[in-house]
């Protein structure tokens, strides 16, 4: 996990490297162990004001589309630099008319040892068709508890940054300062 600092300098090296104009707006920017995901707002499609949802769907998809092909040399670079400074890779998504669009991102294998219970969620999930393999299942209970724990998730990370925030004012701050 990055410290506080680690965050904004972070987020403040990306900003300082996209172009102008790039997006409307920096909405985001995470990183893990692995990966440092950069996400923007772009403008919403314009669309007749009685357009139908489907219509609205399809201008955003098409905005998206635009935007990624348009842009992926620029972005290029700028990841480059990036996976070069902090030794991730970086990914992109987009905000556009209420909907966050992911581009390609990395998918890390993850190890873990499960008793016999926690197994048999698994195999249930699986023979209900909700995954296709264990791992596929392991993906959706982190997805399912990530959406209902949010609030609980928000405060543990706001916990652990004043942890972090503490133990930067400690006595051992000024001795790795020397």
């Amino acid at each position: 996990m990055l410290t506080e600092r680690e965050r904004d300098e972070l987020r403040g090296w990306v900003a300082g490297r996209l172009p102008d104009g790039l997006f409307t707006e920096l909405v985001e920017v995470t990183a893990d162990r692995e990966e440092i995901t950069v996400i923007g707002r772009i403008p919403d499609p314009q669309v007749s004001p009685g357009a139908s949802a489907v219509e609205r769907e399809a201008a955003r998809e098409g905005r998206v589309a635009e935007f990624r092909s348009r842009t992926r040399d620029e972005r290029s670079h700028v990841a480059r630099s990036a996976e070069r400074r902090f030794r991730r890779k970086v990914s992109w998504g987009v905000e556009c008319g209420g909907e966050r669009t992911l581009f390609t991102h990395v998918a890390a294998p993850v190890m873990t040892r499960l008793r016999q219970p926690e197994r048999q969620v698994l195999d249930t999930l699986i023979a209900g068709g909700v995954a296709r393999s264990r791992s596929d299942a392991l993906a959706w209970c982190v997805r399912l508890v990530r959406r209902n724990a949010d609030d609980w998730l928000t405060e543990l990370r706001d916990s652990l940054a004043q942890v972090e925030r503490v133990r930067s004012q400690g006595p051992d701050a000024a001795a790795r300062d020397d």
